[in-house]
């Protein structure tokens, strides 16, 4: 697993807040073994997903239903650019 660089992330959009989650020990996953450039880890009941590549840029933190309703998405192809 690839070492981790953030400590704490912190997201405000128009109001809404995403809790101070310290993500240094997270227990990063990438979905094609250790090869991609996505990774996952899972803290304090929330989904962080960070870029490998880039791992001291900033983290984006999802609930479990954001995080949901982005799988389910991804698998019917909602984000596909082809």
């Amino acid at each position: 697993m690839a070492e981790s660089t953030t400590t704490t992330t912190t997201q405000r959009f128009s109001g809404w807040e995403k809790p101070d989650l310290d993500l240094s020990n997270a227990d990063w996953r990438s979905g094609t073994q250790g090869a991609g450039d996505v990774q996952i880890a899972f803290v304090e009941g929330f989904i962080a997903m960070r870029h490998g590549g880039r791992p001291e840029n900033p983290s984006l933190i999802f609930t479990p239903a954001e995080w949901r309703a982005f799988v389910l998405n991804a698998r019917d192809g909602e984000f596909d650019l082809t």
